[in-house]
């Protein structure tokens, strides 16, 4: 599926800088934005509701397209960068790479699989993301390949994926994605035999029949 509509994005001027200044918004519930753009030379610095923005990225994903309003200012946006916290799983900074309508960008699409291989075989996926260029409003959100029934020795590369019209492979084409293969057997520690067991005892009883040994001599 293609996300084919800009989400809309509210956004305020940022007029304090560092990390003092960051903090506070953080604490506001507001996350620091930097929106890039290749045709101005400095970037835009704003703030956006973290809640709204965590839903967008969790609902559409990372290759999410943002009509970004700033005081009645609009600008398409895609991400560029996030930085989110370890501990507590809260986007702490983004950056936007401000695009325009018909524009096409490269990005990296998730890839999925769907199904089981056939009975007695395992399916390894190799690549996770495929980098392809689409127009910024026919992104795909994923890019799913069923393997049901698929036998082992079935590979599927990066040109095996079915491309919508307008979108096209940037990865090597030869990428392997899919890798349907026999499982591996566990190697299972041998049991100790009963033969060498005896002969342990025998050595035991020898030894207790020669009497004791005198630590003197």
């Amino acid at each position: 599926m293609a996300i084919n509509k800009a989400i809309p994005l509210e956004a305020a001027p940022r007029t304090e800088f560092g990390k003092g200044a960051a903090r506070r918004a953080r604490r506001d519930g507001l996350i620091p934005v930097v929106i890039y753009s290749k045709s101005i030379d400095e970037p835009l610095h704003v703030t956006v509701d973290r809640l709204d923005f965590t839903a967008i990225i969790r609902n559409h994903g990372v290759n999410a397209v943002v009509d970004v309003d700033i005081e009645g200012e609009k600008q398409l946006a895609i991400v560029k960068h996030l930085d989110q916290n370890v501990l507590t799983f809260n986007i702490d900074h983004v950056d936007l790479l401000a695009i325009s309508r018909g524009e096409k960008i490269e990005v990296e699409v998730p890839v999925v699989h769907t199904g089981e291989p056939a009975p007695g075989a395992m399916v390894i996926q190799d690549a996770d993301v495929l980098a392809v260029e689409a127009p910024v409003l026919s992104i795909p959100e994923e890019f799913e390949i069923d393997i049901e029934g698929l036998e082992i020795g079935t590979q599927i590369t990066a040109a095996d994926v079915k491309l919508e019209e307008g979108i096209t492979l940037v990865s090597d084409p030869e990428t392997l994605i899919i890798n349907i293969v026999e499982p591996e057997e566990e190697e299972l520690p041998e049991p100790e035999g009963e033969e060498g067991e005896g002969d342990t005892e025998g050595e035991s009883v020898e030894a207790s029949e020669e009497g004791p040994t005198n630590d003197s001599e």
